[in-house]
C-alpha cells in the first residue's frame, strides 16, 4: 500500500474523498489541499477513511482546516468509516462528532 494517497471523485451527494495509508505531518500540505480542492468543488464533502492506517494532530488539523472552509462556503465535510486507532484519535479530539452525519459516524 502507498504511503499516502488522495483520490477523490464526484457523487450524488457532492464529491468524495478516498484517503490511504498515513495522514500525518509529511503529507499534511497534499492533504490540505486535496480537501479545499474538493470543498472549492462542492458543498457537501465526504471523507472515506477505511484505507487510513494512521492519524496524527497534523492529519487532524487538515480535517478542522477544510472544515472551517468548508462552513465559510456554506457547506460540510462529513467523515465515514474511520477504523481502529484513526477512530479513536477522531472520538478523542472530538472531530468524529463535528464531521460525522447528524453528530455521529
Amino acid at each position: 500500500m502507498a504511503r499516502f494517497a488522495a483520490t477523490t471523485s464526484d457523487d450524488t451527494e457532492g464529491v468524495r474523498v478516498f484517503l490511504t495509508g498515513e495522514c500525518d505531518l509529511s503529507v499534511r500540505e497534499e492533504l490540505v489541499a486535496t480537501l479545499l480542492a474538493a470543498v472549492g468543488r462542492s458543498a457537501t464533502v465526504t471523507v472515506d477513511l477505511a484505507d487510513v492506517d494512521f492519524l496524527d494532530s497534523s492529519g487532524v488539523h487538515g480535517l478542522v482546516a477544510a472544515h472551517r472552509a468548508a462552513v465559510e462556503r456554506g457547506g460540510h465535510i462529513y467523515l465515514e468509516n474511520p477504523t481502529g486507532s484513526v477512530a479513536a484519535v477522531l472520538d478523542v479530539t472530538g472531530v468524529r462528532a463535528l464531521l460525522g452525519r447528524n453528530g455521529r459516524e
